[in-house]
This record gives C-alpha cells, sequence and structure tokens, in this order.
C-alpha cells in the first residue's frame, strides 16, 4: 500500500514529521517497507525552452535544438523526439547527472558528427511513467530555468507499507490515518458525507441472480459529463504510487479506491444495452477485459452482463466493451459487495491481481457501499460537470458489525500492559469502536470496516499494538524444576534420525515437488485419478507423488546431464496412495548413481571406487532402518519388489507380512522411458510401517558369554534356483538352537556337478557350547540335525 505525506494529511490532521510518521506506523504493526524520495533522483532537471529545431545534417529523424535555460543560453542538443519543436517547453538534463528511467550517466556526445550538450527528456527517462513517445510537453507559461521536481511538486516522499491480510481497511489512506491518529499522531478529520443533488434520470434495472456472491449492488447514472485527461494533482498522486493516469472517469475510481479502499467501476452508458444482470458465468463464456486479453469463464465465476453479454468480470476487472473513452457523455457508477471466496478463487483461475481483486478477496467496508458511491459521484461531477440520477440499490447492504464483551481487566491478563481503563477505552473508540462502559463487562461494538475482530483477544491486542510493544516489561521466562518432556513426536525423531544416518552413509540430502507428471506417478505405482491436482502449476507436476523416487531420479538425471555423476542423494517426506489421510505415509527414500567413492567429490590413484549395485541400495536401507529403531536384524528379505524395480536385482524388506521397504537396481526400461542413466539403484522405507522400539529395561542384566571356544562348520547345499539362500539359514539355525549361534552364506556355485536348474549354496554355521567343550560326536550331531532340518524345509541335498 503506497500513499505521500500530503495525501495523508487530507485525513490526518497532523504536523509529525516524515520519520516520525514512518517510525510510528511500523510500531502499531503496519511495517514501512520502504520509503521513496523522487525528488532527489530529478534534482538535476530543470524546466527549459526550445528555441530553434534545425534539421540534422547528417539524419533525417534527428533535429538540432537550442535549448534556452532562463538565460538565453542557446545549449545545443541532438533529439529524436516526434513532438520536438520551436517554442516546446520541456525538461532538460545537463551533462554528468544520471539518467533514471534508463540508468545512463548523461555526457557530452557526437550524434552523426554533431556535439550535444544534454538531453530533453521523456516521462519513461524520468521514471514518471511509460510514456516514450515524446520528450515531455509542458504547460507554455511553465517557469523555464526552475528545477522541475519542485515545480512539479514532486517532493512529496512515497511511503510502502505492508498491509497484512486481517488488514483491508489499511489498503486505503483513510484507515492508516485512523490508526495513526489512536496512536497520538494527530486528528482524523471528518469524511464530506453531503449527498449529491441528485436531478438526472435513474440508472438501468439491475437484477441479482446469484445473492450468494453478490449480496448488495448500487448504481448511478451521470448525464453530460466531460471525459478527458484528468488534473495535474490527481495525476500526480496516481504516478507517485505507480498507477498510469487513463482520464477522469477512471482516474476517479483508482482515486477512491486508494484513498478510502472503495473499489467501484464506471461504464460507458451509451455502450450498455439494457439492464444489468449479475449472475454466475456460463462455461466457455469469454470476455475481452480492459487489460486488453480475452478470458474463458466458467460457472464459478460471478460476472455483471447486459442484454448482449458479459461487460464485467465482476470485483475483479472490467471490460473493454463498456469501458470510458474520453468520448464518454453518460456513465454508469457501480458500488457492489462481492463475496471474497469467489472473488479470490475466480482471480487465481483467471490468473488476474487487479487492486479491486486485492480489497474484495479481503473484505471491504459494508457500510461504505452508498458513501463510496456519493463520494465518487461528488469528485465526477466536479471534475467532468454532467447531472447525477439517484443510487438504485439491489439486495440488501448486510450488518458487518458484532457485539464483544471486554472486561477492562482482560488487556492486564493477556498482555501484561497496565493500561488505564480510560485509555482503553479512548483507544478503542478512536479505532472506531463503539465502548459502552457503564456495561459489566463492558460492551464493544466493532466497526463495519474491522471484519477481523472477532473476540476479546482481538480488542486486547488493539489496545495494546496501539500503547505500544515496547512498553511491555520484559520479564524472565520461569526456571523448569524438572527434566523437560520429550518435545518431538516419534514421526519427528524417525524423521529426523533417518536424515542423519543417511547422511552418514555419505549420501546428499535433496527436497524435490511433492508433485511429479502423470506418467511419471504410473511409473512408480501411482496414477489414481483422485491425486490428479485440478490446477497443476505445470503439466510436469500433475499429480500427487506416490514415492520420492521419481524426483530423485529427475535429480540424477539433472545433474549427469550436467557433468555431475557418481551421485549419492536422499530424501525425506510424504508419499501419497489415495485422497484419504490414512494414505499419506512418510518415506525416506534414496538413489546411487556411477561409482561408489569415499566421499561425495573423492577421487584419488589408490581408490578409483566401484560400480554402485543392489546391495549399496540393501546397505543404506538397513543403515536408516536400524538408526530409527527398526528390526535390522530380524527384518527378511524376499523377491517381490514392486515393479519399477530389476525383476533380479531387488527385494523387498519384510518383517513376517509387514512390508518395511524395497531395494535394489531400477528397472532398465523406466530408466530409458525417464532418458535417465543406465543404472541406478535405489531404496524406499516407509516410516509408518517399522514397529516402534521396545522400551528398554532401566537395568541391564549381567552379560551372559559364554567362555568356551566356537566351532564353525561348512555346508553346502544344492537346490532347486528358486529356493531362497534365507530359507537354507533359516532352517539352519532352528536345528539346534541351543547350539547354533549364527549361520551365513559366503558361497553361490552354478556349473560342472550341479545339475541344470539347480545351485549350490554354501553357509557357514557357528557353533557355540555353554556348558561344555563339543566334542567330535557332538559336533556331530548338530551337523546331522542341520543337514536333516534343511533337507525337510528346503528339499536341498550336501553338494558331494
Amino acid at each position: 500500500m503506497k500513499f505521500t505525506p500530503s495525501w495523508l494529511r487530507d485525513h490526518l490532521d497532523t504536523k509529525a514529521s516524515l520519520e516520525a510518521i514512518v517510525e510510528r506506523l511500523t510500531a502499531i504493526g503496519l511495517e514501512v517497507e520502504g520509503v521513496e524520495d523522487r525528488a532527489a533522483a530529478l534534482a538535476p532537471f530543470v524546466i527549459a525552452r526550445v528555441l530553434t529545431a534545425e534539421p540534422h545534417p547528417n539524419a533525417d529523424r534527428l533535429r538540432v535544438l537550442k535549448v534556452d535555460l532562463g538565460a538565453g543560453d542557446g545549449i545545443q542538443v541532438v533529439c529524436g523526439a516526434p513532438n520536438a519543436r520551436a517554442g516546446l517547453v520541456g525538461v532538460f538534463a545537463p551533462p554528468g547527472t544520471h539518467i533514471p528511467g534508463t540508468a545512463v550517466d548523461l555526457a557530452v556526445g557526437t550524434i552523426r558528427g554533431v556535439e550535444s550538450h544534454g538531453m530533453m527528456l521523456s516521462e519513461r527517462e524520468m521514471g514518471l511513467s511509460d510514456e516514450h513517445e515524446g520528450i515531455v510537453d509542458l504547460a507554455p507559461d511553465a517557469p523555464v530555468g526552475t528545477p522541475y521536481a519542485a515545480w512539479a511538486e514532486l517532493g512529496d516522499p512515497v511511503i510502502d507499507v505492508a498491509v497484512t491480510p486481517n488488514r483491508p481497511d489499511c489498503l486505503g489512506v483513510r484507515g492508516i490515518a485512523r490508526d495513526l491518529a489512536a496512536a497520538g499522531l494527530g486528528s482524523l478529520r471528518p469524511l464530506d458525507g453531503t449527498p449529491v443533488d441528485a436531478r438526472g434520470p435513474e440508472a438501468p434495472r439491475v437484477v441479482i441472480d446469484a445473492p450468494d456472491l453478490c449480496p448488495a449492488f448500487a448504481l448511478r447514472l451521470v448525464e453530460g459529463v466531460a471525459n478527458g485527461p484528468s488534473p495535474d494533482w490527481l495525476q500526480r498522486r496516481l504516478i507517485a504510487i505507480g498507477l498510469r493516469p487513463i482520464n477522469r472517469l477512471v482516474d476517479v475510481t483508482n482515486y477512491v479506491t486508494y484513498d478510502t479502499a472503495r473499489p467501484l467501476h464506471v461504464f460507458d452508458a451509451d455502450r450498455v444495452s439494457g439492464d444489468l444482470t449479475v449472475r454466475r458465468a456460463v462455461d466457455g463464456e469469454t470476455v475481452e477485459a480492459l487489460d486488453g486479453r480475452t478470458y474463458a469463464l466458467d460457472g464459478g465465476a460471478c460476472v455483471i452482463a447486459d442484454a448482449t453479454g458479459v461487460e464485467s468480470i465482476a470485483g475483479i476487472m472490467g471490460g473493454e466493451a463498456s469501458g470510458c473513452t474520453e468520448a464518454t457523455s453518460r456513465v454508469l457508477v457501480e458500488a457492489a459487495l462481492w463475496d471474497p471466496g469467489n472473488i479470490a478463487r475466480t482471480g487465481r483461475a483467471l490468473s488476474i491481481n487487479s487492486d479491486a481483486r486485492h480489497r474484495f478477496e479481503r473484505g471491504v467496508d459494508p457500510a461504505d457501499t452508498l458513501a463510496g458511491l456519493e463520494r465518487a459521484t461528488s469528485m465526477i461531477l466536479e471534475l467532468c460537470g454532467g447531472t447525477a440520477g439517484p443510487i438504485r440499490l439491489a439486495g440488501e447492504i448486510p450488518d458487518g458489525s458484532r457485539t464483544i464483551a471486554l472486561p477492562p481487566t482482560e488487556v492486564a491478563r493477556l498482555s501484561g500492559v497496565g493500561v488505564p481503563s480510560e485509555r482503553q477505552a479512548e483507544i478503542l473508540e478512536q479505532l472506531g469502536f463503539t465502548v459502552d462502559t457503564s456495561a459489566s463487562p463492558w460492551r464493544v461494538a466493532t466497526p463495519s470496516w474491522r471484519p477481523d475482530v472477532e473476540g476479546k483477544a482481538d480488542l486486547v491486542e488493539e489496545v495494546v499494538r496501539i500503547v505500544g510493544i515496547d512498553d511491555v516489561a520484559p520479564a524472565p521466562l520461569p526456571r523448569a524444576t524438572a527434566v523437560a518432556p520429550k518435545v518431538l513426536t516419534s514421526r519427528q525423531q524417525r524423521v529426523a534420525t533417518a536424515r542423519r544416518a543417511l547422511a552418514a552413509q555419505g549420501m546428499v540430502e535433496a527436497v524435490t515437488w511433492s508433485f511429479v507428471g502423470h506418467q511419471d506417478a504410473v511409473r512408480f505405482g501411482g496414477g489414481d485419478p483422485s491425486l490428479r491436482l485440478a490446477n497443476p502449476i505445470a503439466e510436469a507436476l500433475s499429480d500427487m507423488r506416490p514415492s520420492l523416487l521419481p524426483g530423485l531420479v529427475r535429480a540424477v538425471t539433472r545433474n549427469v546431464n550436467r557433468g555431475f555423476g557418481d551421485l549419492a542423494l536422499f530424501e525425506v517426506g510424504q508419499v501419497f496412495a489415495g485422497d484419504e489421510p490414512s494414505d499419506q505415509t512418510t518415506q525416506a527414500a534414496g538413489v546411487r548413481q556411477g561409482r561408489r567413492r569415499l566421499s561425495a567429490r573423492a577421487r584419488h590413484w589408490s581408490h578409483d571406487g566401484r560400480a554402485v549395485d543392489a546391495f549399496d541400495a540393501k546397505a543404506d536401507l538397513l543403515a536408516a532402518l536400524a538408526a530409527i529403531g527398526g528390526p535390522a536384524d530380524r527384518a527378511e528379505v524376499t523377491r517381490d519388489a514392486p515393479a519399477h524395480y530389476h525383476p533380479g536385482r531387488s527385494g523387498t524388506l519384510r518383517l513376517g507380512s509387514n512390508v518395511l521397504g524395497h531395494f535394489g537396481e531400477l528397472h532398465p526400461g523406466l530408466l530409458a522411458e525417464m532418458d535417465a542413466p543406465e543404472r541406478v539403484v535405489a531404496f524406499e522405507l516407509t516410516l509408518e510401517a517399522v514397529p516402534e522400539a521396545r522400551r528398554k529395561a532401566t537395568k541391564k542384566p549381567a552379560l551372559d558369554a559364554s567362555d568356551l571356544m566356537p566351532v564353525r562348520r561348512d555346508f553346502a547345499f544344492v537346490v532347486t534356483e528358486e529356493t531362497d539362500a534365507k530359507a537354507i539359514t533359516r532352517a539352519a539355525r532352528s536345528a539346534r538352537r541351543d547350539v547354533v549361534a549364527d549361520v551365513t552364506v559366503f558361497d553361490v556355485y552354478r556349473g560342472a556337478g550341479v545339475p541344470d536348474g539347480h545351485k549350490s549354496v554354501a553357509v557357514e554355521a557357528t557353533l557355540q557350547p555353554t556348558q561344555r567343550t563339543l566334542t567330535e560326536r557332538d559336533i556331530d550331531a548338530v551337523s546331522e540335525a542341520i543337514v536333516s532340518a534343511v533337507a525337510k524345509a528346503t528339499g536341498a541335498r550336501l553338494r558331494a
């Protein structure tokens, strides 16, 4: 929200300096983002008169000017502006000055063989507007030799305030003045509420077919207006806040929008056919708006239409067909109320950001509907002349006020600031609240322009921010007398722990979009229609991600394409299997590509690394699982990995029937479809699927370790290709649990001596006695039990 101090003083009777205003605004919650002093940038420029304008001897489109700065100087300037002529009064920039609009430092130059000792400026070159068709053409009586900034009254700095969404009243200068008055920086000037003399004909009839989108619609006809350029004071104010003056009628609506936060619209009455109807748009209906673009509307948009079609996108932007031009002599002035939610949805759908939308989607003052229309009509009559008709009101203006019970003691209780009750009531009344101090507790009626105030805590906030946060006395926090309880949830702890564990594996954390393209979603087990976005920001981000891997694979591809290989990336984030809350889970996933090195960028003659494989992904998965307290030692690996993995180089990690995650090489066909590197290994771990670790005993049991030497025996079993090595080790362990401490696989052989369709799996069994040293007979008995158990479980036989 931008405004100038002189504009502010139209509403606030104050002698405060600019510095005091800026400081107080920030103190009461209206943060000042910047103050722009345009006069400083324009200080070197002076008003000058063109004495002569001769054709350039070496260029058809250039002229050689003699310019007078007030002393008959006759300074030579080469100019290419089409309106350069003798007698023109414009703005001159001498050599050595900085041109703000083009960021050029001016110097004496030679143009086509003719020296130029300065420059005649356009509005764009001075940074005042986008106008650059010619140099500035001032009134003939403009004082030559006078600094332009002083003559044009551009010494008024521009204050830029950041207005939070809950303060729509401060999107107008009057709302800001009201807050400053309550803060003791002056007094609020009353608005002129005198209605205009309505002697003209009545406006066309208005029919509201969508009362839920438009509670009230006020319209007035003004005839006999003379439209044209606005007076200098109005143009200067609009230019100061970044608006381009158009004509008197349009400039009045823009001025009232910023002056009192009351958006308005004007229609050329001669370009409107019949009565006006406020209705929902028809799907596919189009309108050419005032920005020159044609918009296709859907059934959710609210429009203002006449007998020929849509004339305006309600509360957002008017239509070109009924826009006011300099030929307009009859004008319809509209002030309406619109549903904020509908305005926001329509504005987002059409990608239109207008001043009207910015205010209507936050909520405008309903009680100012008719008063705002009266003020705009008064300005139109003053600037354009004409005769105004009566206001035609369709619908009913709602009462936006509410009454809140406020005990005076509540300020001290909630804020710790001691404010006398008389001062509390004074502050609230200066902010527009009505306070009944005779009631107990007080009865406070909110003003119609404050829809954000809903309870007594909001009233306390109003008092405290005006008194000033600086007056809140510092107080130490109470010292905790006990151990603080756990703050993080189990899920939050697991996420943090998994991140640390994967970083310790030498991987780098990546953060990717929560959306993926539809084809990527299908490739990784998704594609549910309920997870497609209704309004995606890009076609490649159309679906909620079913896995973290699509984003990580795309990240690997981008890095490899730019010459960064040997990657190890991981991410911990949300994935989506459906549109129910229970379908959203937290996943830790990672990918590796290229060679596994000692560190992310390590290259050394003594260690060139090796190509990554499925076992690297398995190690990463087990490291993350163990770090979050999962049963890494008891989890089993099965072959039923999802389809996006290589069918022979992948696995699923299970705990019984519970799937914890997957690992392995990604399917070559999938990588080819994604234009990814040829070999990428990956893993996925679902954190919610990992059971909570059992609470450890506060006292550790005594160490129960055997002091007898273990015995190791090797067995080679011939089994079918389909038999998992896990089945062999599980059966061997179960043969004699009192003696068999561990069974591991150390070799798999296929070839001579092994039938086709079979393999030889060699395992090492560790026998750990606890009572006495095992004899040869004891060892043979355990060995026979192992062979028998494995043969029974898998049909294996010992390899000869």
